[in-house]
């Protein structure tokens, strides 16, 4: 397998030159939109990378969500997060798969962490061709933990954190669906941890109406667990990408909460659900798209079948 920046350095180098972002990013800073040029480099690279067979099933749901948010109700889309290409196959499939397919893509609003804006010029490229709120997920707080600059960094995620939420909430009544990744981060094989969903899923659900669950199958951009997303292995892929039910977002929420009183264990039960309902979406996928796997195609990666 080859390194992403070995296959698509001359794309990258246009994206970057292209890129109207910096690397530091404040709280006037956190609503991002797409850098159009930067997609039009990009969706030439995932239709190369998806093999026949790659789909988004069942779109009508993701076509109802998108109705219920222009009729003015808040919608939210949780979704699986293997790759920092599962945003540019989402939005590939929806202009394949729909007449209104561009209309309802560029309404999703992605919630994107930090990291992604200060991991250097080509993953930052690689990001902003899709409209975004930075937040700084508590993840990447933690690991600072004991740090020198541990205190700084707490103060600036509340900032940024609460432009994030006030520009959410402008957002979801304007006709945009907001799209978060439940697990903070991208599932790393052997690293079970990394699925594990995060307790602030359960705040996000109180603050709307809908919710759409997404589990994906397949894996264009395989993380190199030795480097940088700049160094992630391309590969050739089969990507489906499986809905699930349009909930409401409030009773869904209170269904899981039913019997524990308010705090830590409840807003993980619910966290822990949502994995639960994405794993069973994600078995989905991966069962439809093994039908279209070529002989001898490097999908199981240590012991992980995408």
């Amino acid at each position: 397998m080859k390194m992403v920046k070995e296959v698509y350095l001359d794309q990258a180098e246009r994206m970057v030159r292209n890129s109207l972002t910096s690397g530091w990013v404040t709280k006037d800073q956190v609503y991002q939109p797409a850098n159009l040029a930067n997609r039009e480099i990009l969706d030439p690279i995932v239709e190369e990378l998806l093999l026949p067979g790659s789909e988004f099933r069942d779109l009508y749901r993701l076509e109802e969500l998108y109705d219920l948010s222009q009729q003015g109700r808040s919608c939210l889309i949780l979704m699986d997060h293997y790759s920092n290409f599962d945003i540019p196959v989402f939005h590939y499939l929806i202009h394949q798969g729909s007449p209104r397919g561009l209309q309802i893509a560029d309404s999703v609003l992605s919630l994107a962490g930090i990291k992604l804006s200060t991991d250097g010029p080509f993953v930052r490229a690689f990001t902003e061709a899709y409209s975004r709120l930075v937040i700084y997920p508590s993840r990447s707080l933690r690991i600072l933990e004991g740090r020198p600059e541990y205190e700084a960094e707490k103060k600036r995620s509340r900032q940024l954190n609460m432009a994030a939420l006030a520009q959410m909430v402008r957002k979801k009544h304007e006709g945009h669906i907001i799209l978060l990744f439940p697990s903070g981060t991208r599932y790393r094989p052997g690293q079970e941890d990394t699925r594990r969903g995060l307790p602030e899923v359960d705040s996000y659900l109180r603050a709307f109406d809908y919710v759409l669950p997404i589990g994906i199958g397949g894996n264009i951009l395989r993380i190199n667990p030795e480097g940088t997303m700049a160094e992630d292995f391309v590969v050739p892929d089969v990507m489906v990408l499986q809905p699930g039910q349009i909930m409401d977002a409030r009773k869904f929420r209170e269904s899981v909460r039913q019997g524990l009183t308010a705090g830590p264990e409840a807003k993980q039960r619910v966290a822990d659900r949502v994995m639960e309902i994405l794993m069973e979406l994600h078995r989905s996928a991966k069962a439809y798209r093994r039908a279209f796997l070529p002989p001898n195609h490097p999908a199981d990666v240590d012991g992980v079948l995408f």
